[in-house]
């Protein structure tokens, strides 16, 4: 099955040009940045002309796949969804998230998997998660020409460890250490930091505390920029994350859509005479 292209498909200037982490890392403390997550490349298409950067998220597994967590997403997945991602994004920077198994062994295959990442797919920078950690990992893709995103707080590759999807810092004895995380990420190069699930508070600490932009999900309006999962803001699950407001109820629609398509087929009112080819005479 195909389809055609759509008329009100976004057409672009050759003029235009790709946001770049250096053009994000600028950003902190101005007006606040604008990201969401896509997998595809329609999905890209329609959030390029409104997101600063575009992150090519390992929720892939859960929201695409299936998956239970984010742990049985590979780097070839990846690659995969980064190309089309890319083939959708003009505007907007393009982050890819590196996958669970493919940076903790050592900064030399972090290195080796995030030049795949970019050289495979033409993406921007790369995102990985881990605090103090991950510092000298960080700094050694920094230097060699690999923008990093990070990421601390709440980090679902690590849900094993953490025993579940709860949010953080939410007592004052577990600020100092992810305070400590984020400071560690942006001495270490990276250009922005993710920040999930934390109480508010700590996340105005944290973004007072960095040089670098902080991007909230789940860390409340006092962080330099926000991210959702887009999926998740659409409305396409029936669960709705506390953190998340629905801008859509996509779900509905599609439920709505298939029901009118099978009564439609069933009754032989689809395909209708202006749905048929002719003869030609």
């Amino acid at each position: 099955m195909s389809t055609s292209p759509k008329s009100d498909s976004v057409k672009l200037s050759p003029m235009i040009r790709r946001r770049t982490a250096k053009d994000i890392s600028a950003r902190k403390g101005g007006e606040p940045i604008v990201s969401l997550t896509a997998y595809i490349t329609p999905m890209a298409a329609r959030l390029d002309e409104y997101c600063d950067f575009i992150l090519v998220g390992d929720s892939v597994g859960m929201v695409l796949y299936g998956m239970d967590s984010t742990l049985g997403v590979t780097l070839d997945m990846m690659i995969t969804h980064g190309r089309a991602v890319m083939r959708g994004a003009k505007r907007a920077l393009v982050v890819i998230d590196m996958p669970f198994g493919s940076y903790e062994e050592s900064k030399e295959v972090a290195f080796h998997n995030a030049a795949r990442l970019l050289s495979e797919t033409g993406a921007g920078a790369v995102k990985l998660e881990g605090g103090k950690e991950m510092a000298e990992t960080v700094k050694f893709l920094v230097d060699r020409g690999i923008p990093v995103l990070g990421h601390v707080g709440l980090m679902p590759q690590s849900v094993n460890t953490y025993g579940g999807y709860g949010a953080h810092g939410r007592t004052e004895e577990e600020w100092q250490p992810i305070i400590d995380d984020a400071k560690a990420i942006a001495e270490a190069g990276a250009f922005a930091t993710v920040l999930e699930g934390v109480a508010e508070p700590l996340a105005q600490a944290v973004t007072e505390a960095v040089s670098n932009p902080i991007i909230g999900i789940g860390a409340s309006n006092k962080c330099d920029g926000q991210i959702l999962v887009t999926e998740d803001m659409l409305g396409l699950f029936s669960f709705n994350p506390k953190f998340v407001k629905r801008y859509a109820e996509i779900a509905v629609d599609i439920n709505e859509a298939v029901a009118n398509y099978a009564k439609d087929v069933r009754s032989r009112e689809f395909p209708a005479e202006e749905h048929t080819y002719k003869m030609k005479k």
